[in-house]
């Protein structure tokens, strides 16, 4: 449980296929973090039900309760993969 509690904090960045999925979440935040990142927000079929993007550290994300899970992303990560509201996602393990 701790180790969800610190997610990305104090990580200094990442490669661009970087992410991390929280699962059974609807909202985060950036405090302690060094990179702005993306969201997305996704429900139990893991479709897109929101997104954020560029979310500065030191800031909340929105609250979405239609979520069952978040992805957090390199920011600039969601635009580069045209990803938009309704689109399926499939998260793979490395």
């Amino acid at each position: 449980m701790v180790r969800r509690g610190l997610g990305l904090m104090g990580r200094r960045g990442w490669t661009r296929s970087d992410a991390l999925l929280l699962p059974h979440c609807n909202s985060v935040h950036s405090f302690f973090m060094r990179m702005p990142i993306d969201l997305a927000y996704l429900n139990k079929q893991g479709q897109v039900v929101r997104m954020r993007h560029d979310l500065k550290p030191w800031r909340i994300g929105p609250i979405d309760f239609k979520a069952d899970a978040v992805l957090e992303l390199p920011a600039g990560a969601l635009a580069r993969s045209s990803t938009e509201v309704g689109d399926r996602l499939v998260v793979e393990a490395a």
